[in-house]
């Protein structure tokens, strides 16, 4: 994933001028904006001048004595709208919690989220009654600048470039498959993969070549098979019958647990990367991302020491 760093330098118009253009384009009317904000026309007028300058372009048209947006005002406006209430829910926020609390938007992997930090954060939730978290699933790459995400969990390498990445765990790959296969078919080697359909994550697509280069085996025609974009469905593929998968092994402790699939070789290959939690730099200090942070690497912690 690539995650580009935010300009330091911005060209930023006022909030006045954002809030008075707003007005004019709602109504339409210099005079009835006026009203609205409680100036007179000519400031208004001022202010929709001063930020025409800025942008170097025109936002409205007089056609026949009537005040229309131009292409670029009509293309501007709704992200103004956007920024406006961002920045108001933001300041209600702040204002509710006193700075103590407010809400957390998370990108998180869907079967991480699903399978791991979801069960745990009842946790963080009586530790932090006023922090609400609101959760996003992202399989492919975004931007901090452009998304409206505070923070997300990352698998890969550490981000660079004005992104913070706090490493949380690294992970063990296994091999699973339901019990029928095992009982019908033959399936006491690895080479024995050779006559099993080998299911596929579609975000990871070496990982089959991977594995089996780590544990030193090679197949001469695999049968690959379905891809599956999330981990949750080449999981629920397997218990179906539907071939064999890799996956990391921390995501199917409940379906060993039960029965429901089994490790046929004792293999188990660790993976060169690992997840992280990682924000914006500029965002460190922000009261909900300090004590997400810490509860987050805290649990890591405390299952680690408990698996030692």
């Amino acid at each position: 994933m690539v995650y580009s760093k935010q300009p330091t330098r911005r060209l930023l118009p006022s909030m006045t001028s954002l809030r008075t253009f707003e007005a004019a384009a709602r109504h339409l009317n210099f005079s009835d904006a006026a009203i609205e904000l409680s100036l007179t026309q000519s400031a208004v007028s001022r202010q929709i001048r001063a930020l025409e300058d800025l942008l170097t372009v025109r936002l409205f048209r007089r056609v026949r004595q009537r005040l229309t947006l131009s292409e670029a005002g009509a293309a501007y406006l709704p992200e103004v709208r956007v920024c406006l209430s961002r920045l108001e829910a933001a300041t209600l926020g702040l204002l509710a919690h006193q700075g103590t609390g407010g809400t957390l938007n998370l990108a998180v992997l869907p079967t991480f989220g699903a399978k791991w930090l979801i069960p745990r954060m009842s946790a963080f939730w009586a530790a932090n009654p006023h922090i609400v978290v609101h959760l996003v699933t992202r399989t492919m790459a975004f931007d901090f600048a452009v998304e409206e995400l505070d923070a997300a969990i990352h698998f890969g390498d550490p981000i660079r470039g004005g992104v913070i990445s706090d490493r949380l765990m690294g992970e063990e790959v296994v091999s699973v498959c339901a019990p029928a296969l095992v009982r019908k078919h033959r399936l006491r080697r690895i080479a024995d993969l050779e006559f099993h359909t080998l299911l596929q994550h579609t975000t990871r697509p070496h990982a089959w070549p991977e594995w089996l280069s780590a544990a030193g085996a090679s197949l001469s025609t695999p049968r690959k098979g379905p891809r599956f974009e999330h981990f949750s469905h080449v999981i629920q593929a397997a218990v179906a019958g539907l071939g064999v998968a890799i996956v990391p092994r921390f995501l199917i402790d409940d379906e060993l647990a039960s029965g429901k699939l089994l490790m046929p070789f004792d293999f188990k290959a660790r993976s060169t990367q690992a997840y992280y939690l990682i924000y914006p730099a500029e965002k460190q200090h922000v009261p909900a991302i300090i004590a997400f942070r810490n509860w987050l690497l805290g649990e890591v912690h405390r299952e680690m020491s408990q698996a030692r």
